[in-house]
């Protein structure tokens, strides 16, 4: 059996899927086979694996990530559960890779088992595979509401005997009471599997941290592991849907003398924005999220990007206000590309018996084309080219087709084939693909065309922009991070050895549960 550890936090967005990435980055210089790990993701964001039998499955794209920092292709059983959420009380179930149906409240006892069993399977799979295997927790261990179901936390901890250690944001305040509140709010056995603490995005000298350091220990009995500083240039691959108005990345100086504006309409279930992190790698490029009509009309470009309910959020673009300003800057010949979901809402109807179930709704009219929603959802890879010459790759997921289009309307790319895919009619481009702007030469030629056509004349591509590169920059300063800021021979014992005997209980412990040893 391999080692393993369980990376909990005090929060949602605490920094669990940058932390299990950089100790998977670590472990691998050291030459130890590690895997990552997350029994239940709920996110709208994934990546595409294509299995033995050749047929597309979903992860979630922190695991696609964390696999990379690993050194290895993505793998379904790193993310067995994948939950994707379609409104406030549902979200559709990807098991092992494949939609399989949808959970609510009501329903989730019922589903619980067999997501249960499924993930406890495929963990111990990957333990017989590799030395170690960094599992990511979910949310927070100390949500007492849902420990009884718990297989993501510290049920996943207990069930396969994990240490887990808990990292919490200093930069939202706070930190120190989450970290005893997490620990005390823990039953007697659960916290006999918590070792101890992380801190992350700390600005400052870490000298006056070190007196709360100590007596976090004091009243816990358990040790910081160590204490990551904030790091600006970590914002790839984001796991969770990004914050209104957010400028993605640090925007470079442009080449030339004109930067390029893009504006990103910020979808209630928006889905894979990390297309659109592509173009903010490039200098010049400032991409940023928006829900405000008015932040539209001075964009070069405006973006659509995916969403998990197409229908519902085409309907919040026209109450919003947002598909009169998508239009406007249409009508004014500016660029307007839609990917996906966003793709869907540019065209003349919707016919949709499957996600929304509303039947056929018009769409923004903004592309001669009309979508029809499958009952299969089509997951795969795909390759092919643009402009008849210039390379690109790039994943399907979606339920939508497009089921009729005008005659002679030119696609935007073409699959490998030779088969059209997307469309494009003047600026105004949709496609189904996602990551397709991951591919340099295309992001190149396609940055260059918006440029031209929103006037941006003096605005020029960097030739060598490596998507690729920047990627695994990323990968690097966060094993950087670990091996600089962690007590990694502590960390590599509690991997190996499992959890400390004798950690101390922290009362008052889960309600309702007896004490445990002190």
């Amino acid at each position: 059996m391999s080692g393993g550890l369980l990376v909990a936090g005090t929060t949602s967005d605490a920094g669990k899927s940058v932390l299990t990435a950089g100790i998977c980055r670590w472990l691998r210089r050291q030459g130890v086979r590690v895997a990552p790990f997350k029994a239940q993701n709920m996110s709208n964001n994934s990546a595409v694996v294509v299995g033995p039998d050749g047929r597309g499955g979903e992860l979630g794209r922190a695991q696609a990530m964390q696999a990379a920092a690993a050194g290895l292709a993505p793998d379904l059983r790193f993310n067995p559960v994948l939950l994707k959420p379609g409104s406030d009380q549902a979200s559709q179930v990807v098991l092992l890779g494949e939609a399989v149906d949808t959970v609510t409240a009501g329903n989730f006892h019922t589903l619980r088992p067999r997501l249960a069993a499924t993930a406890y399977a495929a963990l111990a799979e990957l333990r017989t595979e590799y030395d170690a295997v960094i599992c990511e927790g979910a949310g927070s261990p100390a949500e007492i509401n849902l420990r009884a179901g718990d297989y993501v936390n510290m049920g996943l901890a207990r069930h396969a005997g994990l240490p887990a250690i808990v990292v919490g944001d200093i930069d939202r305040g706070g930190v120190f009471a989450s970290m005893f509140g997490t620990v005390a709010l823990l039953d007697a056995a659960d916290q006999a599997l918590v070792a101890g603490f992380v801190i992350n995005k700390f600005r400052g000298d870490v000298g006056l941290l070190r007196p709360g350091l100590g007596m976090l220990r004091q009243v816990t009995g358990r040790p910081t592991y160590g204490v990551l500083p904030w790091a600006l240039d970590l914002w790839l691959d984001a796991e969770d849907s990004l914050a209104y108005g957010r400028v993605l990345g640090r925007p470079a100086a442009p080449r030339g003398t004109d930067w390029l504006d893009v504006a990103v309409v910020r979808l209630p279930r928006i889905s894979n924005a990390t297309d659109v992190e592509a173009l903010a790698t490039e200098p010049g490029v400032r991409v940023r999220l928006t829900v405000e009509p008015a932040e539209l009309a001075a964009a070069d470009l405006v973006v659509l990007p995916g969403s998990k309910s197409t229908v519902a959020d085409l309907a919040w673009l026209r109450e919003s206000g947002l598909a009169d300003a998508v239009r406007a800057h249409a009508a004014a010949g500016r660029p307007l590309l839609g990917i996906c979901g966003g793709f869907q809402m540019l065209g003349r109807a919707i016919h949709d018996p499957v996600e929304s179930r509303q039947g056929t709704v018009p769409g923004l009219g903004l592309l001669p084309v009309e979508i029809t929603f499958d009952p299969r959802k089509t997951v795969r890879r795909a390759e092919g080219a643009a402009a008849g010459d210039v390379p690109v790759h790039g994943y399907e997921i979606h339920h939508g087709r497009v089921s009729a289009a005008d005659p002679g309307l030119p696609p935007l790319l073409r699959h490998a084939d030779g088969t059209g895919e997307g469309a494009r009619l003047g600026a105004v481009y949709g496609t189904h693909w996602h990551g397709a702007f991951e591919s340099d030469a295309f992001r190149r030629r396609f940055l260059t065309e918006v440029a031209g056509v929103a006037g941006r004349t003096g605005f020029k591509v960097a030739p060598d922009t490596s998507f690729a590169a920047v990627r695994e920059r990323t990968l690097d300063l966060l094993g950087d991070l670990v091996e600089e800021h962690l007590d990694t021979r502590a960390l590599r014992r509690l991997i190996e050895d499992g959890p400390p005997p004798g950690l101390p209980f922290v009362p008052p412990g889960a309600p309702g549960q007896p004490p445990g040893p002190s």
